[in-house]
């Protein structure tokens, strides 16, 4: 119909077009849930009862036709109407009754998982509709979640469920005689909250956030700056609004909220055929701030607000750029806003973070340089139980209950790997190209994997001594190798000397024994109930894990504990050769603890690098008051779904939004990850699973991670290269992505093709400045398959292509003028392209990509693509 709207008119509402009886459009057919009593003559009509949307009576009770006579029907009740279009002229009705009310009477429920953080978010809402509770979802990537209420109560949470999406998809879920059941389908629910405006003028309005002509500076400014807003749309709208608001964001995104600072009248001008509406704001303070724009005309109110594209890990939706409008919400919570971001003047993050290759290491898991060390079974404690050691390095990791031979308990199966063993291998690290090395916690603690701290002063003996960690930084610097360990502020673990719940450390702990123990040195360190009977329930677990007691963060004690006394944990290991520090789960700490003890970082040591650990859009951290950088898992799910196929043109907004929000020196030194010791190695995204035997599936997906690599070492930031991915590990989520490094000494079978293609990417890396450091803008070119980039530094310019089909494509890609008649060289292959008419083709392979680097600023490499 043209993008009209149509109405369910009769005499149960004066034949008007009322809001309450519009359909809802959705795949190929109008929907309405309405209740209706009595007996009704009525007609579908839109809202001015034009020639050729006037529906009534047709050859039967199911077929309509233009002008037709008034139907009549005895309603009782809820009612769903169906008006199906196969025919504009002859559509087809159906009406159906509907048996009950919702279940679940007024119980909203909601979408919780990994596409929101596992929060009850109003845009993942529920609707019941007549017969079921119903929900449109569009995400391009695999996801597991669980349907709950907002309380998470255990009578009203079902699932888990995963579910592999891409695309648009509706949920139907049903709780029939009580038992649940969840449909997952091709979109099919016409969702009445969801339609688009109609209105022309409406329609016609246009901001995109990375348009120059739109917003004037591009993406995050320094506090202070005045910024240019414009619109334009066709005339006919009487008022337009810039709508200023800052935004409280608190923990894992459990709090999002915006609050109003300024609504700034727009300016009207002619320009042709079109209005422009101009506006500009200073945005004087630090802060993450959301805009929209509300307008008026004839008596009703549109938004013009953010696109609805989801964001990796993020509760808010929209990536920027072109918007959309919409009519305004009853609420205005449920706006979308455009995000900017404020930061301060003297931001500064090491002039080293943009240069970085990571290599990250699970120090367990990597090599075993001193079997002396090796934790001992019998003798050595797991919080109350015992431990366990694997005879064979290339056992896989144990998972209790599974049959494989382990014990009942999680996280106490140890293979032997040390600092010893990361020393013995510091001439590898530094052959493979990576100048920096992150680590996951070394300190003392019970587990494999060390974020249960025990002694934040000592290095675990399993891992070596104080002078072995001194020994590793001073061996990496000698191969210009830096070392940046990792910590978690934010809990201690049980068995530790702080708590010391198992009497395991005779230390006076703050629950020594399982009792609250007033008397500690560290009693308020922690917050305690004692009125509780149960012992897990007298304090607080990490995201309710007992094991994991968190630290009142508030502590005066514990703040100088842990970064303000001289000799805190933050600054002892400073002084023992830490180049920076990595902070975990960083969200659950407050950011005035965060502000201070970046002070702290920054005085003892300046050029030290402060990385949190975020997954969502971390924006509020870069601010230049907390942190430089973040393990950047936008990035990895962005990469990883291209690679493996997904649609560019859908993915890439993820990209796009980080550059746009991310002040420049946090956007360069961004730690961009593949695979890491909390997800899925990057091989089992691509189909290589354990049981995997299938040589054109495993072949396949080595290609896809060669292309993933590709983009992470020709994209700005710090390419992160998570142990043994070199060389072809894999494994799926903890503890498989855990497994030991596959050494040759050992039995292992490291991939030495693969191995040569993350060196040759390296070095392609570090031979060109302009890939670590050049300038970026939006896209030369984009489509489902390809993404071209250009990049600049100086006088020297590289154009990054990269293609995820199977079939290699051949592109002519449009280029700046300033570029006419140069020539490029592929920086892998030795063939030159020249700019002509300000076009150039590319030829870019299946499933990888080039690099074009122009020719006055290129630096051959001697090696060929294998």
């Amino acid at each position: 119909m043209g993008g009209r709207s149509l109405y369910l008119r009769g005499s149960f509402n004066g034949w008007a077009a009322a809001d309450a009886q519009r359909f809802a459009w959705g795949c190929n057919q109008y929907q309405l849930v309405t209740r209706l009593d009595g007996e009704h003559s009525f007609k579908v009509g839109d809202e001015g009862w034009s020639a050729d949307a006037d529906f009534g009576a047709g050859s039967d009770a199911l077929h309509l036709a233009i002008k037709g006579k008034e139907l009549k029907r005895r309603f009782a009740g809820v009612h769903r109407l169906t008006l199906t279009m196969n025919d504009t002229k002859t559509p087809t009705l159906a009406i159906e009754d509907c048996p009950q009310p919702a279940p679940l009477g007024k119980t909203i429920l909601f979408m919780r998982g990994t596409m929101n953080n596992w929060a009850a978010q109003d845009e993942f809402a529920f609707q019941y509709s007549c017969d079921a509770y119903y929900l449109n979802v569009k995400f391009p990537a695999r996801h597991e979640f669980k349907i709950a209420d907002a309380a998470w109560a255990d009578a009203t949470t079902y699932g888990p469920f995963t579910q592999e999406f891409v695309g648009e998809h509706t949920l139907r879920f049903t709780l029939a005689n009580g038992k649940p059941q969840l449909d997952v389908g091709p979109r099919s629910f016409a969702d009445p909250s969801m339609q688009p405006v109609t209105d022309p003028v409406a329609k016609s309005l246009r901001f995109d956030s990375r348009d120059a002509r739109d917003k004037s500076p591009f993406g995050a400014t320094v506090a202070g700056t005045t910024v240019q807003f414009g619109l334009s749309a066709l005339p006919g709208i009487e008022k337009l609004s810039l709508v200023i608001e800052k935004r409280r964001m608190e923990g894992n995104q459990e709090v999002l909220e915006y609050t109003e600072v300024a609504r700034v009248p727009m300016v009207r001008k002619a320009a042709g055929p079109t209005e422009r509406w101009t506006a500009q704001y200073n945005f004087a303070d630090i802060s993450i701030y959301g805009y929209w724009f509300e307008a008026s005309m004839g008596g009703k109110t549109f938004v013009f607000q953010n696109n609805r594209d989801p964001v990796f890990w993020t509760r808010e939706k929209g990536t920027g750029g072109l918007g959309l409008v919409a009519d305004k919400p009853a609420s205005e919570s449920t706006i979308r806003r455009f995000r900017h971001t404020a930061f301060a003047a003297d931001f500064k993050v090491p002039e080293w973070a943009a240069d970085v290759v990571y290599y990250y290491i699970f120090p367990d898991r990597f090599r075993n340089g001193n079997k002396v060390n090796d934790p001992k079974p019998g003798v050595d404690r797991y919080q109350d139980q015992g431990v366990e050691l694997h005879k064979n390095w290339l056992d896989k990791p144990w998972v209790p209950k599974t049959g494989d031979g382990s014990d009942a308990v999680f996280n106490n199966d140890f293979f032997g790997g040390d600092l010893s063993g990361i020393i013995e291998k510091l001439d590898y690290i530094r052959d493979l190209g990576a100048n920096t090395i992150y680590m996951t916690p070394v300190f003392k603690a019970a587990s494999n994997h060390k974020y249960d701290t025990a002694d934040y002063r000592n290095i675990d003996p399993a891992f070596g001594t104080n002078a072995d960690f001194v020994r590793l930084t001073r061996e990496a610097a000698k191969r210009g190798i830096r070392v940046i360990p990792d910590t978690s502020l934010n809990h201690t673990g049980d068995d530790s000397i702080y708590f010391d719940r198992y009497g395991n450390h005779k230390s006076n702990g703050a629950f020594a024994n399982g009792k609250v123990n007033p008397t500690s040195p560290y009693a308020n360190w922690y917050s305690f109930d004692d009125s509780q009977t149960e012992p897990d329930k007298k304090f607080k677990g990490w995201v309710g894990i007992p094991g994991l007691p968190e630290l009142d963060k508030a502590s005066p004690a514990w703040r100088a504990f842990a970064y303000g006394n001289r000799d805190s944990v933050t600054k002892m290991w400073l002084d023992r050769g830490a180049a920076g520090w990595r902070m975990d789960v960083a969200p659950w700490v407050s950011d005035d603890f965060w502000r201070e003890w970046r002070r702290a970082v920054k005085t003892h040591k300046p050029d030290a690098l402060t990385v949190a650990e975020t997954w969502f859009d971390a924006s509020k951290y870069f601010l230049g008051d907390t942190f430089d950088s973040t393990m950047n898992y936008i990035f990895r799910n962005t990469v990883l779904e291209y690679a493996r196929g997904g649609n560019a043109l859908e993915l890439y907004g993820n990209i796009e939004l980080m550059r746009e929000a991310y002040p420049p020196q946090a956007f360069y030194a961004l730690m961009n990850l593949l695979s890491s010791h909390d997800q899925a190695r990057a091989l089992h995204q691509f189909g290589w699973h354990a049981e995997t035997t299938d040589a054109k599936t495993i072949a396949v997906a080595k290609q896809r991670q060669k292309l993933a690599v590709f983009f992470q070492m020709v994209f700005p930031g710090a390419p992160t290269v998570y142990y043994g991915d070199e060389v072809s590990l894999t494994g799926g989520d903890d503890p498989y992505n855990r497994a030991a490094y596959p050494w040759a000494d050992l039995g292992g079978k490291p991939d030495t093709d693969m191995l040569a293609e993350f060196k040759r990417l390296i070095k392609l890396r570090k031979d060109h400045a302009v890939l670590r450091r050049g300038s970026i803008a939006a896209p030369l070119h984009l489509d489902a398959n390809s993404i071209v980039l250009l990049r600049e530094q100086g006088n020297t310019y590289a154009i990054t292509a990269t293609n995820n089909a199977a079939q290699a494509q051949q592109l002519t890609v449009q280029v700046p003028a300033k570029l006419n008649g140069q020539t490029f060289v592929n920086a892998l292959t030795g063939a030159t392209i020249t700019v002509t008419q300000g076009q150039v083709k590319l030829d870019i392979p299946a499933l990888y990509g080039a690099v074009f680097v122009s020719k006055n600023g290129l630096q051959r490499m001697s090696n060929k693509r294998k």
